[in-house]
């Protein structure tokens, strides 16, 4: 097969998606790398219908990338993970208002384009994790205890653009990071942002039943296959709090080859994931994007996913 990885100047060197290029070069696959962030692209010559099986992207979320992706998709071309789905969950304030309306825990989320207007945020939703809404790998994440200290902290929050606002979970200051590939669930618990002073080491662990089902069900809500979900275990259950397409597979057993065989798996079949999720409604920005209201999740996970073949 003949596949494009967009890859952002930031993960150049990166394992992932490094070791999946040279695992399927092995293979015997022609990949052809396009570096968005720092190469001039004459466009028509690099998005061409019929030019590639499918294109990958491994870049930061504002990263100039994803329009390349888009144009690949509008010319007919198969993009891994769906063009719609990335889209989806790279805007984090459309993304908290899709898991809502569609029953994931996800916490209230505030979206503001300029910081002062945070201030209007009732005192009783403190304390507040304040974050970019386009941010990546933990940049710019602050927990803000007070109304106060986020008025002294609006100058810091300046030049970040859209940002979002969500009340703090109280949790035990370790993240569970729980990644899908090939149909399958992997979990890893590591330091939280929030907490950078505690001592965790990044290692696998048990998936619990309950995470595995929420975890499945963000699948389907956003129509993703290779995917990355941040949960935190808080006093009235998990609670998502990120969702990344194509995240680093970290402390998954044998990564490269995993992600090679899913990736050669949806350049030949597409994504049934994606087309069931935009079906059924979840590409469609929410009527009502944010607001208040129990989550709910259902009992039985909604997403199915063929495991991938050998890769040969």
């Amino acid at each position: 097969m003949r596949l494009c990885f967009l890859v952002e100047e930031h993960y150049r060197h990166d394992g992932m998606p490094v070791e999946v290029i040279r695992q399927l070069d092995a293979w015997g696959h022609q990949v052809d790398v396009v570096r968005p962030g720092g190469s001039l692209l004459r466009i028509s010559d690099a998005v061409r219908a019929g030019s590639h099986d499918a294109w990958v992207l491994k870049t930061v979320s504002g990263g100039p990338g994803l329009p390349l992706l888009e144009a690949a998709a509008a010319v007919g071309l198969t993009t891994v993970n769906d063009v719609r789905s990335i889209r989806g969950v790279r805007d984090k304030a459309l993304a908290a208002a899709i898991g809502r309306s569609r029953g994931l825990p996800v916490p209230v989320t505030y979206a503001a384009a300029r910081p002062e207007l945070l201030v209007e945020i009732p005192e009783s939703e403190f304390p507040l994790v304040v974050k970019p809404a386009d941010g990546s790998s933990g940049r710019a994440v602050h927990l803000v205890p007070s109304p106060d200290r986020l008025a002294a902290m609006l100058p810091v929050l300046a030049g970040e653009g859209m940002l979002i606002a969500q009340p703090y979970v109280p949790n035990s200051g370790i993240d569970l990071k729980v990644y899908c590939v090939g149909g399958e669930l992997y979990a890893t618990e590591r330091r939280s942002p929030l907490h950078p002073d505690r001592g965790v080491r990044e290692r696998h662990v048990p998936l619990p039943a309950e995470v595995a089902a929420i975890v499945d069900q963000v699948g389907a809500v956003y129509g993703l296959d290779l995917y990355g979900v941040d949960v935190l275990l808080g006093p009235d259950g998990p609670v998502v709090v990120d969702v990344n397409d194509f995240p680093s597979f970290r402390q998954v057993p044998d990564a490269a080859a995993k992600v090679a065989r899913a990736v050669l798996e949806l350049a030949r079949t597409g994504s049934a994931v994606a087309a069931a999720a935009f079906v059924s409604g979840a590409g469609r920005i929410p009527q009502q994007a944010f607001g208040g209201g129990a989550p709910t999740v259902d009992a039985q996970p909604v997403r199915t996913s063929a495991a991938a073949g050998d890769g040969r």
